[in-house]
């Protein structure tokens, strides 16, 4: 029995060696961790229960029966983080390089499928060299089946996707099928074909951060939510985020205890918006102060700048938040600020996190370079997104609301539960300017009818009372009871059930 025993010891030991030494050292230099480092930092301590440690890959060509490593180069299993459990997987650039092989791809469905299953997140950590070449077509079909688990968990568990060394070829669907996905500067990078191909193919030499590094990723393609320095730093980013979202689409967002008075009151709100209408402010100075103890998690912060995303607390429980900023475009939505707000608010409304909308937005941003990329459907996108989401929604109109971006923008009309405004809110089709020029173009010659018929619109419609005097606008609240009005909008609405009409799936204008 002791030699049994001893016999297990030490394939564990030489599972959890890796590659070995001198791989894991090389890991180091480049300033990464190995597959195991990154989950003991990820998961709380002690909690890790590890899968298929002993597998190893079925393949007999080029020699590769030779060489043969416990685990296959990639580490799954499940743990805990902050006490509540998620499935995770680590791919080992020390074994193979990373490489995904059939059994290597098994691994992953495996707990994929036990995610689905037990209802809880999947995280996957991903630092691959790509398809494993030696196993030809095989490694191509163990892709396309984690593909296959990531369209069937989506919108069932949340899944997280870390990239924290290359992520080329067919691996960078896997991720990009996931909710969210974050980099690591300078050490990780996504692209589906890397830039020796783009040299022959184009002639443009171009490196791989450029082509695919973190900031490419966060700033241009808005393929990536986040990007940080280091491992150690997105792996804690990580457990934040997992610690504001369900475990699954069965159960509400975690109720964390909290510290800060719902209804407290913030003076300095009163005077957030300038006296002067094209005047900048900052739209996140108001989403801090309407949140717990002034705690919010952006959702891509470093891409299209005019509109925010993300997650704050209010009394304990999750919110998401999208709002106009106005220091950026003034606020317009455009191409880039639709799609990211659309995808933001259909995640909320699938895993039922409520949906707080504040909105500065004087319209959608003009211009060819807009219309020939398509604004109209990409435009259409946040506006299906408000409009089929049946979690509680609450909206804040704190200045300009004009035209179809005060409709698109969570309106009373797309189904918003409370619809508030600021007394400094302007809800109409168009600015006062661009109106009076077309209601009274027989007068354009003449400066002071011009001035006075300006004057007379902006008395008679920015102002948020017309719309309240439909029905449209709930009330009219002070900037400085903002925080206090949205608490208990929200904990009205916890009880709220809504469902669309039955159908297979909708059809969003993708």
């Amino acid at each position: 029995m002791k030699d049994i025993l001893e016999e297990l010891e030490a394939r564990r030991a030489d599972a959890r060696a890796g590659g070995g030494e001198k791989r894991i050292a090389a890991q180091h230099a480049k300033g990464k961790l190995t597959a195991r480092e990154r989950l003991d930092l990820l998961l709380d301590e002690g909690s890790f229960e590890e899968f298929d440690m002993f597998v190893t890959h079925r393949c007999t060509d080029f020699g590769m029966q030779d060489t043969r490593m416990s685990g296959d180069g990639v580490v799954t299993g499940w743990g805990t983080i902050n006490g509540r459990m998620v499935y995770v997987f680590s791919q080992d650039f020390t074994v193979f390089g990373g490489s995904l092989s059939e059994t290597h791809a098994q691994k992953i469905c495996k707990i994929m499928d036990m995610a689905v299953q037990n209802g809880a997140p999947v995280i996957g950590l991903n630092d691959s060299g790509g398809a494993r070449i030696q196993e030809g077509v095989a490694s191509l079909a163990g892709y396309a089946d984690v593909f296959q688990k990531n369209v069937l968990a989506s919108g069932v568990v949340p899944q997280i996707s870390v990239i924290m060394g290359p992520c080329a070829g067919g691996a960078v669907y896997s991720p990009a099928m996931t909710d969210f996905i974050f980099m690591v500067r300078d050490s990780s990078y996504m692209f589906v074909t890397g830039p020796d191909v783009v040299k022959t193919v184009t002639n443009e030499i171009v490196t791989a951060e450029e082509l695919g590094g973190a900031r490419t990723h966060t700033v241009k393609s808005s393929v990536a939510d986040g990007a940080f320095e280091n491992d150690v730093e997105a792996l804690i980013e990580v457990r934040r985020l997992v610690d504001l979202l369900p475990l699954n689409n069965r159960e509400k967002p975690p109720v964390r205890p909290f510290f800060d008075d719902p209804a407290r009151v913030e003076n300095s709100l009163d005077t957030l918006v300038p006296d002067n209408a094209n005047q900048p402010y900052d739209m996140k100075e108001l989403i801090l102060k309407v949140a717990d103890e002034g705690d919010f998690y952006e959702i891509q912060a470093e891409f299209a700048k005019n509109i925010i995303t993300g997650f704050i607390r209010l009394e304990g429980s999750t919110v998401g938040v999208v709002a106009n900023q106005p220091m950026v475009l003034a606020g317009c939505l455009d191409i880039d600020s639709s799609r990211k707000a659309a995808r933001f608010v259909r995640f909320c409304d699938a895993f039922e996190i409520p949906i707080l909308t504040f909105v500065d937005v004087p319209g959608f941003l003009p211009g060819t370079g807009q219309e020939y990329g398509g604004v109209i459907k990409h435009g259409a996108k946040l506006l299906f997104a408000y409009g089929e989401a049946t979690v509680p929604k609450v909206t804040v109109i704190t200045r300009k609301a004009y035209g179809g971006a005060y409709d698109v923008m969570a309106s009373k009309h797309l189904r918003g539960d409370f619809n508030y405004a600021w007394p400094t809110a302007e809800i109409a089709v168009m600015g006062a300017k661009g109106a009076v020029e077309i209601l009274y173009r027989s007068e354009l010659g003449d400066p002071e009818k011009i001035a006075a018929r300006t004057a007379e619109y902006e008395e008679r419609f920015a102002n948020p009372f017309v719309a309240a005097e439909k029905g449209f606008i709930d009330e009219v609240i002070m900037p400085h009871s903002t925080r206090r009005r949205v608490s208990r909008a929200f904990a009205s609405l916890r009880g709220k059930k809504l469902t669309n009409p039955w159908k297979k799936h909708d059809n969003i204008p993708l």
